[in-house]
């Protein structure tokens, strides 16, 4: 049974509100004043607070039950907590809404209005601390994983990232070939090296190769080395990444744009370890652990006929898909904050801005927008203005596509306020509630 905390030096309000929320199987306990209320919320066991504004004789400022207020909030943040108010506190009140108050009620409050009120508050209570209960269990793996591999240097909150890193981290060790798959600058090259870190040949050379960044007749030879004279401009004999890569790892980005020739020669590689140099005959042997990765299609390329089959299954023994930083918004934030470098702060409004962006861009995208609002910014609190997003950045979302866990996050985020949490989410406080009571989640009245 739920038990409401009433803190009220008048005691027939005490009274009152015991036997009306008797009714509804919710329990009462009361404080005559600020310091007893206090006292009474160390012994626990309280899931909501109601509070007057005034307590002393002839006083009628509210400025004791502001103070009241702030004291709860500051010893017991994630407490909901209802203002009993006269008419002449509405202003303070609202304010204190804004501060973090769950809603007001005005005497003489409606005993229908205030039940519906209190039960959706306690419905939410419960929601937030399971919520709680979660994030905590998730930053305990976020710290194991930490603690227990090299991430190098990764930065992550998003649980859609953390199976990632956890299903790399379990097949670091295996030497079978990996496939990270993902759009342009989500960090496929950061878990490559996730892979190489924790791997049996951890201390061996971490070699990269841009297959879309070189001509094509070039690929080949950046591969496999090549002999002097075996393509025009080759003057002298030169080792190719295979080569480089012995004992270690060969990371092949954008591997979709391999030439088929290539194709044939990496796949016999993979086979046998064996290659030749262009311009050569001699074979040489290695000992390399292949991970690609990719933003193509390559299934739908083996349809077009412009990849092997055979290579994309030597590729593919364990495939890595990384989703773009849109589908992992709680990454968004500590991303920011981690390119912005210590010192910097974001503001209310930069968080809403840089959580409604799209990020077409991804993580690169994220880190270019940072470091130019760091840069540009007149002081270490970055605004919404210095993110230079607004005008070329999308329309806030469309209800229907925050679906219920982002809109339990933000209100964990924001302490169950609904205009934070709105403004968090890029909706207005009407519309926040309508999308909570499509998808069932309790609404606090405020």
């Amino acid at each position: 049974m739920a038990t409401v905390l009433v803190i009220d030096d008048n005691p027939s309000i005490a009274t009152a509100m015991d036997v009306l929320l008797s009714l509804h199987d919710i329990r009462t306990a009361h404080a005559a004043s600020p310091g007893e209320g206090l006292a009474r919320l160390e012994q626990g066991d309280i899931d909501l607070v109601i509070q007057d504004m005034n307590f002393a004789a002839d006083t009628t400022s509210g400025e004791e039950g502001r103070a009241l207020f702030h004291r709860l909030r500051e010893r017991h943040p994630d407490l909901p907590v209802i203002l009993l108010t006269a008419w002449t506190h509405l202003d303070m009140a609202v304010d204190l809404v804004k501060a973090g108050a769950a809603d007001y009620v005005a005497k003489p409050w409606n005993d229908e209005r205030l039940v519906t009120t209190i039960k959706n508050l306690l419905e939410l209570g419960q929601a937030t601390r399971e919520l709680h209960r979660r994030v905590r269990r998730e930053r305990r793996r976020h710290d194991d994983l930490q603690q227990q591999w090299d991430l190098r240097g990764m930065v992550w909150r998003d649980t859609a990232t953390e199976r990632v890193i956890e299903l790399a981290c379990q097949v670091a060790r295996s030497d079978v070939p990996v496939l990270v798959t993902g759009p342009n600058g989500a960090g496929k090259e950061r878990i490559a090296a996730i892979l190489q870190a924790n791997s049996g040949v951890k201390d061996g050379p971490f070699v990269t190769l841009n297959c879309g960044a070189l001509p094509q007749e070039l690929v080949e030879a950046e591969l496999f080395g090549a002999e002097a004279g075996a393509y025009t401009g080759a003057g002298k004999a030169r080792a190719g990444k295979f080569e480089a890569a012995d004992g270690g790892t060969l990371f092949l980005d954008e591997i979709g744009n391999l030439p088929p020739a290539g194709q044939v020669k990496l796949l016999r590689v993979l086979e046998t370890g064996r290659f030749q140099r262009l311009g050569s005959n001699e074979e040489r042997q290695v000992k390399v652990r292949v991970v690609s990765a990719t933003n193509a299609d390559l299934r739908a390329m083996i349809k077009a006929g412009s990849f092997r089959e055979d290579l994309f299954y030597r590729l593919n023994v364990i495939e890595i898909a990384l989703p773009p930083l849109a589908r992992r918004p709680d990454d968004i934030l500590p991303l920011a904050l981690h390119f912005l470098g210590p010192g910097k702060q974001l503001d209310a409004g930069a968080e809403a801005v840089l959580l409604r962006h799209t990020w077409p861009g991804n993580v690169r995208e994220l880190k270019n927008t940072m470091q130019r609002a760091g840069l540009l910014a007149r002081g270490d609190v970055i605004t919404a203005a210095d993110l230079g997003l607004q005008a070329a950045g999308p329309a806030p979302a469309p209800e229907a596509d925050i679906d219920r866990a982002a809109i339990e996050q933000a209100l964990v985020r924001h302490g169950g306020v609904i205009a934070q949490a709105a403004n968090e989410l890029g909706l207005s406080r009407q519309a926040l509630y309508r999308r909570m009571e499509r998808l069932g989640i309790a609404r606090t009245g405020s």
